[in-house]
């Protein structure tokens, strides 16, 4: 990679004709040189202020800070970062067309791995996979791998520059898609290029699974949801809403009557765990789904605009210490409570959350109690929580994940008060689709069983994301889509063979039984 902004016309700078012109490289930089850039850091809204709206906390990069990150990268001869990527985005060469100014080639560059950039740029936890290896990281801060990619999808959504890949000839088959997350938005988005029609059907009133319920508008809003699906129905998927597969229709009248040749499952794990503890029944004990919906979905937070009460008083309580529980506890202390605790019972090393969503959540406020754990929650007289009953931890031995086990410290429990509960400590697969699809494999803990290509143990029916894994990351979901829509392909191919195979001989049969009555 090349120049340092000392070129013919300012990086990013605007032709004649409004549009950006591309850069011209001039001067070779060495990698040594490169190495002394600093990682930029994006624009984002003050911590007294976004604790007051739900707006984007994170404005991004601009094409300044776009350029001079895309000028840190060595171009490695091993991309690793490459590797590291579940669903194997051309990151070298989406950076150096970006480099180049050609943000158009750069964003479909991205695209022929990832159809969703701007929901990923933004919520992928990029820190643990493709910056994580990235060889200028093993010095100095990695590349801004994300931030470039968030950069270069919103770019073209402002310019209006999307224009939908090419499709190939109908294949003359359907395919069902049950679910409008990230995974199914990514099936159907890869078979709909390949020739199959395709419908995405999705159980609540608007499309976009747990990347509208499920997170919050100032990580992901809402638009670019909308905008991100409108894209994939611009590649002629059709998306039914309010129809949930397992009561208004099943699997079986869909590969039946319906005509589908085949079903991908990607239905999420949108059902809330908890702890089994006393008091659990309370009023003002919320699940995080039930919370993160309210919010997200049903717009709690414009009230009484929107008809979604939540009552959740002046103190809150949030238990756990993933990307949900932060999300949770985010989400409450926009609501205006005078008060959010986040209360964990490992310690801050253990945490699963992005230290990018810690380190926002301290920024607003939220009081972290860690090696701390629920045992109790207490109600007044009209069933309303007024307090929750905790023990003290310390950490034993690791887990079979790694973790250190937290173990109780005999004789250390204290009690805080508070007017409402979140319960954010994980989620599990719905079980309608399970229940109503005979012979279809699952564990003891309810995922559907699949092989490494997403195929489940009946024919035709293939699943990924969290109702195979249990909890898995918007980008592996991605990934777990993009390798079902592979393995569906092969899969109606060979349907395909088999029926025109089977075609050709009644055909001739047909035409020796006229010979030989004539």
């Amino acid at each position: 990679m090349s120049g340092t902004g000392q070129t013919n016309n300012k990086p990013g700078a605007a032709g004649p004709d409004g549009k950006v012109e591309k850069r011209r490289k001039v001067i070779e930089i060495p990698p040594r040189e490169r190495m002394k850039i600093p990682r930029h850091l994006p624009y984002e809204q003050d911590p007294a202020e976004r604790v007051t709206n739900f707006c984007e906390v994170s404005d991004g990069f601009n094409l300044e800070k776009a350029f001079s990150e895309a000028n840190r990268c060595l171009e490695c001869n091993d991309p690793v970062c490459m590797k590291a990527c579940p669903v194997n985005v051309d990151i070298p060469a989406f950076i150096q067309l970006l480099y180049e100014g050609d943000y158009e080639g750069a964003i479909r560059k991205i695209r022929e791995s990832n159809y969703l950039p701007a929901i990923c740029g933004r919520v992928c936890p990029q820190e643990n996979l493709c910056e994580n290896s990235c060889i200028v990281g093993k010095k100095l801060e990695p590349l801004a791998i994300g931030k470039m990619e968030r950069f270069l999808a919103d770019f073209e959504a402002r310019n209006g520059t999307f224009t939908p890949p090419p499709i190939a000839e109908s294949k003359g088959q359907k395919v069902a898609v049950v679910g409008s997350g990230p995974g199914g938005l990514t099936v159907a988005a890869e078979l709909a290029q390949m020739g199959y029609e395709v419908t995405i059907f999705e159980a609540l009133h608007e499309a976009g699974g747990v990347l509208k319920y499920g997170i919050p508008e100032f990580r992901l809003p809402k638009q670019i949801v909308d905008e991100e699906v409108n894209r994939v129905k611009a590649l002629g998927v059709t998306i039914q809403t309010n129809v949930i597969i397992g009561r208004t229709l099943t699997i079986d009248e869909l590969l039946g009557e319906m005509g589908y040749g085949a079903v991908y499952i990607g239905t999420g794990a949108g059902s809330p765990r908890f702890l089994n503890i006393p008091g659990e029944n309370l009023s003002g004990v919320y699940s995080a789904s039930e919370l993160l919906t309210r919010v997200n979905l049903m717009k709690a937070y414009k009230f009484p605009e929107f008809d979604t009460p939540l009552k959740i008083g002046k103190k809150v309580v949030v238990l756990g210490g993933g990307d949900v529980a932060m999300d949770a506890a985010r989400t409450s202390r926009r609501i205006g409570p005078e008060k959010t605790l986040l209360l964990y019972r490992r310690s801050r090393e253990e945490m699963p959350a992005r230290l990018e969503e810690v380190h926002h959540a301290e920024e607003e406020g939220i009081e972290f109690h860690f090696l701390t754990s629920p045992v109790a929650i207490h109600g007044d007289e009209t069933g309303w929580v007024r307090a929750i009953e905790c023990e003290k931890m310390r950490l034993g031995e690791p887990d079979e994940k790694g973790r250190r086990r937290p173990i109780p410290i005999e004789g250390s429990n204290f009690t805080i008060e508070t007017d409402s509960v979140v319960v954010a400590i994980g989620q599990s697969p719905n079980p309608i689709v399970q229940q109503t699809t005979p012979g279809l494999d699952t564990t003891k803990w309810g995922t559907i069983v699949v092989d490494e290509s997403g195929a489940t143990s009946r024919p035709g029916i293939f699943a990924g994301g969290d109702i195979s894994r249990g909890g898995a990351t918007v980008i592996q979901a991605v990934a777990d889509g993009k390798s079902a829509s592979r393995s569906i392909d092969a899969y109606l191919s060979k349907l395909r063979e088999e029926q025109s195979g089977s075609e050709e001989p009644a055909q001739s049969r047909s035409a020796g039984n006229r010979q030989a009555t004539e």
